[in-house]
């Protein structure tokens, strides 16, 4: 089948606005990692960084989809530890899920013990190159985790392609957006590292062989969002009236 014939078919481009549409929610974990990996870097090399990861996370998709044949294998049994099976796969995703673990630890307590200003303030911000390679790492993970839907959802190597190239544009477009906002609230900044830390405890359970629907991981993840938001909202109210009720008592001392 020719590549005129696969896209002339409605249901194709119906299958790749929904492969899309996933592949930009499984792409939202990368996007927070990356957000939050970023901030260690000055300021100036952040943008850098960000595309420079996220061109990354699109290569690894790429591949991995053109590896079609090796990803399938994955999920075969490689080793048995106390009568446990362990695919590639496991082992990629369980290794994968404690280093998200381990770095969302970190950055908690940096942010919490203000050791985050303290580096800042000496100087000794993330080298860029270990930040990029951290990405990198974490990159193989979500691309597995999003290749494999898609072979899952297409049967077509074109189509999948198309979500993939589609669904990386619109991340890197909001990007930048989405980790300024971040960056800009502490709160969400712990928030966010909460759910990198849930993102870990799911892979490692994943790894396992223990299945869990991610509807419900999402589900949580954007109503704790959707509270966190309306705090924001309602810190930055309080001090607006507080500056203003200052402004009026300045006005009319007593």
């Amino acid at each position: 089948m020719d590549l005129l014939e696969i896209f002339s078919r409605p249901e194709s481009w119906a299958a790749v606005a929904t492969l899309t549409l996933l592949e930009i929610v499984l792409g939202i974990d990368n996007i927070v990692f990356i957000a939050i990996i970023t901030a260690r870097l000055p300021r100036a090399l952040q943008p850098k960084a960000r595309r420079t990861g996220l061109a990354m996370a699109l290569g690894s998709r790429l591949l991995l989809l053109l590896t079609l044949a090796w990803v399938v294998r994955l999920d075969r049994p490689l080793i048995s530890i106390a009568g446990f099976a362990l695919s590639g796969k496991g082992i990629i995703l369980l290794g994968g899920g404690l280093f998200l673990i381990a770095k969302s630890t970190l950055e908690i307590y940096r942010k919490t013990e203000m050791r985050e200003e303290e580096e800042t303030a000496g100087g000794t911000a993330a080298a860029f190159g270990s930040v990029v390679a951290q990405i990198a790492l974490l990159d193989v993970i979500f691309s597995l985790d999003s290749v494999i839907t898609a072979v899952g959802m297409v049967k077509e190597l074109p189509l999948m392609v198309t979500a993939v190239l589609i669904a990386m544009g619109v991340m890197m477009v909001f990007a930048d957006g989405v980790s300024e906002f971040i960056n800009r609230h502490p709160s969400l900044k712990i928030l966010a590292l909460a759910f990198l830390m849930l993102i870990g405890v799911l892979l490692i359970a994943e790894g396992t062989g223990h299945e869990f629907d991610r509807a419900y991981v999402y589900f949580a993840m954007v109503f704790s969002l959707l509270v966190e938001l309306v705090n924001v909202r309602y810190r930055a109210n309080v001090k607006r009236h507080a500056l203003s009720a200052g402004e009026r008592l300045g006005d009319h001392p007593l």
